[in-house]
């Protein structure tokens, strides 16, 4: 059907959210980079409840809801006009030291403490 966005591009959507959500406590990709921290992930679950259309306006929200950890953020998209929520979904992302290539099964502090502030 014409008109509906693919669904690869809510990928997009939700890493825009996760980039303004830690930019909010100054740990935007820059900050990640300097930390010496990646954050690849790991697990992605999208809940498609009804199909976003071209053109139309959303708005993404994203909560934290883990951190110890890994890192779990969940989604939800939103018809701006409606408030309607359309969509909804989860990322989890864990820590990888750049340097040495390993995967953390703990975050590291330069992260919670980011959160604490």
């Amino acid at each position: 059907m014409m008109g509906i966005v693919w669904h690869g591009r809510y990928a997009k959507y939700l890493e825009l959210a996760r980039e303004e959500m830690l930019g909010t406590i100054d740990y935007g990709i820059a900050q990640m980079k300097a930390s010496g921290y990646a954050w690849p992930v790991i697990e992605m679950n999208i809940r498609y409840a009804q199909a976003l259309r071209f053109e139309q306006r959303i708005r993404v929200q994203a909560d934290l809801v883990e951190i110890e950890h890994r890192m779990k953020i969940a989604y939800r998209i939103f018809d701006v006009e409606s408030g309607r929520r359309l969509t909804r979904a989860y990322t989890t992302q864990v820590a990888l030291d750049v340097a040495s290539g390993e995967m953390l099964f703990a975050s590291p502090a330069v992260l919670l403490d980011k959160f604490r502030q």
